[in-house]
This record gives C-alpha cells, sequence and structure tokens, in this order.
C-alpha cells in the first residue's frame, strides 16, 4: 500500500544535527535504508519537515520506517494511506 510518511522534526534535536554536521549523513542514511518512491523536505508549521511517499507490503514496515525519524529527530510522526490516478481508477472502478 502507498503511505505518505510525515516526519515533523523537533527543532532542537534538528539543530544539534544540523550543527554536528550529521544532518545529511542521517538523512542519507535513512533514505537509503527505507527507499521512498519519492522525498521532499520543507518546513511546514515551522518545522523541519520530511514528506516521504513509501510503498509499504505490510504494516509491520512501521518501526523500520518510522524509529530513525524518532530516534534521530525525535520527529513527529504521520503515516496515511495515499493512492496514484491509477490506484484511484482502480478503486473507483471497484464500487457498485
Amino acid at each position: 500500500m502507498r503511505v505518505l510518511l510525515r516526519a515533523t522534526m523537533d527543532t532542537e534535536k534538528s539543530n544539534e544535527a544540523l550543527r554536528s554536521g550529521k544532518m545529511s549523513e542521517l538523512l542519507t542514511e535513512i533514505l537509503d535504508h527505507i527507499k521512498p518512491e519519492a522525498a521532499y523536505f520543507g518546513p511546514l508549521g515551522g518545522r523541519r519537515t520530511a514528506l516521504l511517499v513509501l510503498d509499504m507490503k505490510d504494516s509491520s514496515e512501521v518501526p523500520a520506517v518510522g524509529e530513525p525519524f524518532l530516534t534521530h529527530f525525535n520527529a513527529e510522526l504521520e503515516i496515511t494511506p495515499i493512492m496514484n490516478g491509477e490506484d484511484l481508477q482502480k478503486g473507483l472502478g471497484q464500487m457498485r
């Protein structure tokens, strides 16, 4: 199932990673591990935020996907099911 993971990073924790020069290394390591379809970064609500599109085969993948953001950045996580155009058409075609 395709999901959108929103990781809103704690300002102090992410500031520490930025000041120490580890921010880029940590994010690269996380992305290499979870291999998102797409990854976007920017400020949402005034806080550093990562928006990742992932294809999760099973809910048991949640810890492996979320824990790195919790551990390294004390992030708030939200995982939401999403669809692309093909998924939407398939779903609508199943409605009767």
